[in-house]
């Protein structure tokens, strides 16, 4: 595999990725962030170049101090010939097979060449598997590389119901002070490593909340190193009241505006967040999200 450090052929990446879009977002999501400060301290290996067949994103061996950290140690991986992953997985040390850590990608097909992969190195693989949600925006992404983080109350004016200003409550940045917060009501949190993560998040890459009465978060959502939005969360109080779907609106206006990608994976059996979704404006794309936990033998879970 080659690594790919240098900014115009990341550009050009990005720019060719687009054309798979879905089954690339993850992968592309991952190129955005790196080509605008690469904040997690990514990097991006091809099989070759200019001409590639497959693409994995992972963190700088520097990140990976943690066997078993699996919010860090995490690969994004995309293939225009995914039944091939296998041979490039065994015969290369792309993954460090003796941590704890996720592959994620947007092809079920992946998944032969990894468990082959994962089972010849003695790694335990779980599989899991999402609905992937996207906007028909993103579907026609341009590659642009003007994108740039601004003000996050700076979403334009009101021009429908959901962005109508409604007393007591105020769409918001999300500030990393409520990482705590976010953490405690995150289903894959609430531990140490997983709070160091959310901190990261919140504090580099875009996450947005409404305000409540008190001046605390009522709903909020963040996103991640691959562009995926998540965490979201409605307090008790003010579900079914419209507050999540009108953070999903404002947010997704301001990454519209800013040109940034993004996609949502949410559970199959989860109808109330799919709801929320699609009200605002997403819908289901013409593949599925997928994840691989691996564990060596010596971390498997009991």
């Amino acid at each position: 595999m080659i690594l790919l450090n240098n900014s115009h052929k990341l550009l050009a990446l990005y720019k060719s990725l687009a054309r798979s879009i879905p089954e690339s977002l993850k992968v592309y999501g991952s190129v955005y962030h790196i080509n605008h400060g690469n904040p997690f301290n990514m990097e991006v290996l091809v099989d070759s170049w200019p001409e590639y067949q497959m693409v994995i994103i992972r963190p700088q061996k520097q990140e990976m101090t943690d066997d078993m950290d699996s919010y860090t140690n995490v690969y994004h991986m995309f293939s225009k010939e995914p039944q091939k992953s296998q041979e490039v997985l065994e015969n290369c040390e792309i993954i460090n097979w003796k941590q704890r850590l996720q592959i994620q990608g947007l092809q079920e097909s992946l998944g032969e060449g990894i468990r082959a992969a994962a089972l010849s190195k003695s790694v335990k693989v779980e599989h899991s598997t999402a609905v992937l949600l996207v906007t028909e925006d993103i579907l026609k992404l341009n590659a642009s590389s003007k994108s740039k983080f601004g003000s996050w109350a700076e979403t334009g004016h009101p021009d429908d119901d959901f962005e109508r200003e409604i007393p007591n409550f105020k769409y918001a940045q999300l500030d990393v002070s409520y990482s705590g917060l976010v953490n405690d009501n995150w289903k894959l949190g609430k531990n140490e490593r997983s709070l160091r993560y959310v901190k990261r998040c919140i504090g580099a890459l875009p996450a947005a909340c409404m305000l409540g009465p008190e001046g605390a978060p009522v709903a909020w959502l963040t996103m991640d190193p691959s562009c995926e939005v998540g965490m979201a969360y409605s307090v008790e109080k003010y579900r079914k009241t419209g507050k999540m779907a009108q953070v999903i609106v404002r947010y997704k206006k301001y990454l519209l505006q800013k040109n940034i990608p993004f996609y949502v994976s949410v559970l199959e059996e989860n109808e109330r967040s799919r709801s929320s979704a699609k009200a605002a404006g997403f819908f289901e794309a013409s593949c599925e999200w997928h994840q691989w936990t691996c564990y060596p033998q010596n971390l498997v879970p009991f």
